[in-house]
């Protein structure tokens, strides 16, 4: 099954709870534009989208990655994801994602930058801080937003920093985004520890996808005296049942070597890191990591999905039938667009924020989501799962802003 079927039927799982009426729904099953280029670059043909799937709530908002496997699937569910993201996190965005297909690690830094100033060309009548506002993801940087800004700003012949997130601080970006999205994750991981581990002191935890997100979420847990296991990338991984050491393990990342290659442990598979026995498996590589074919040997109690969709409908079903808890992508991982927003605002307005009140409202906009999501679960007396909790909030909220406009009655 597609990703796109797999998120109707998961839309049609959190309609039926709520008793959410078709014809409500049907403004949900569809995206609101899709948008499709080839850019021509060095010769070659780049296939490129941008999609939003729904404005109700304000302009897109979501990523554009650079990946060989980017397909208009594949960023159609990425936009779905981002539209209820963006509504459990009560911020006033639609959703929206863009995508080039082509592998980034064989192209040259010069190449990386025409094809940005390509997607820019390509894209801009699209893109805009009232429209559609992008931001890093897979094999971005705030280097990529860059050019993309600085292209769509030639094209317009005027300066709008508002309408790209993730762009250096020298150019009206914010430095709260770089761990925006680990610092979401581990908050809200340190409110399922209290809820689902009886605040467990030095949970066994295992992190698949040793990138940004994946390593600073490990930062900060080890910091609280948690033993981080296992971690990997997408060559292997490395696995002491003690615990790594999680600075030493930091530094040989960011050196540019493979995790598998560490020597303060084992070095192990992904798929082997996805069935250890410990007590939190953090998701922090791509889509579908687990799924039917494994789900059944995943032992963890606990999951976090630090990255989207990494769990698929099969296994999320088996994993609900076995009582896993799972925190879901549109809340674990919403730090970073949260996050971005701030940068947003304060590139709509001209008004600089104080870092530490950003760095508190974040906090308290992860919170005020996690107790939202856990008081619909609890509503149900815990017949549902924490996805169903956080997707049955988003897309009311998603409807309620439909309703008003007239869209629907």
């Amino acid at each position: 099954m597609s990703i796109v079927l797999e998120n109707l039927e998961r839309l049609k799982e959190a309609a039926k709870l709520e008793n959410i009426s078709d014809e409500h729904m049907l403004v949900l099953q569809n995206p609101a534009q899709v948008s499709y280029a080839e850019l021509s670059v060095g010769g070659r043909q780049l296939p490129a989208w941008r999609i939003i799937y729904n404005r109700a709530l304000g302009p897109g908002k979501g990523g554009i990655r650079f990946h060989p496997e980017v397909s208009e699937d594949e960023v159609q569910s990425l936009a779905f994801w981002m539209s209820l993201k963006n509504s459990l996190a009560d911020i006033p965005y639609g959703g929206a994602k863009g995508g080039v297909k082509f592998n980034p690690k064989d192209s040259s830094p010069e190449e990386l930058e025409e094809i940005s100033r390509a997607y820019a060309r390509a894209f801009s009548d699209k893109l805009g801080q009232d429209k559609d506002i992008p931001a890093p993801d897979v094999y971005t940087n705030g280097q990529i937003m860059s050019y993309i800004l600085d292209e769509f700003e030639k094209i317009k012949g005027a300066h709008e920093p508002g309408m790209i997130t993730g762009k250096p601080i020298e150019l009206g970006g914010i430095a709260l985004r770089g761990d925006a999205t680990a610092q979401g994750g581990y908050l809200v991981t340190k409110e399922m520890i209290k809820k689902f581990l009886s605040g467990k002191s030095s949970a066994k935890i295992a992190v698949q996808g040793y990138g940004n997100a994946g390593l600073f979420m490990a930062e900060k847990l080890a910091a609280d005296g948690h033993l981080i296991v296992a971690a990997s990338d997408s060559k292997g991984g490395v696995y002491n049942e003690n615990g790594l050491d999680v600075a030493a393990l930091s530094a040989w990342k960011n050196s540019g070597k493979s995790i598998y290659e560490f020597a303060g442990g084992k070095a192990i598979s992904n798929s082997e890191l996805l069935e250890l026995s410990v007590d939190i498996l953090v998701l922090a590589a791509l889509e579908n990591q687990i799924t039917e074919e494994n789900a059944a040997r995943v032992v963890a109690p606990c999951i976090v999905e630090l990255a989207n969709g990494p769990i698929n409908l099969v296994a999320d079903r088996i994993l609900a039938e076995k009582k896993t808890v799972v925190v879901p992508d549109i809340l674990a991982n919403s730090g970073g667009v949260i996050v971005s927003y701030f940068e947003w605002a304060q590139n709509r307005t001209g008004q600089i924020l104080d870092e530490d009140y950003l760095k508190n409202l974040l906090d308290k906009k992860m919170q005020s989501g996690w107790q939202r999501v856990i008081a619909k679960f609890e509503e149900k007396s815990g017949k549902i799962t924490l996805r169903q909790a956080a997707y049955i909030i988003a897309i009311k909220r998603i409807l309620a802003a439909e309703k008003y406009r007239g869209r629907i009655k």
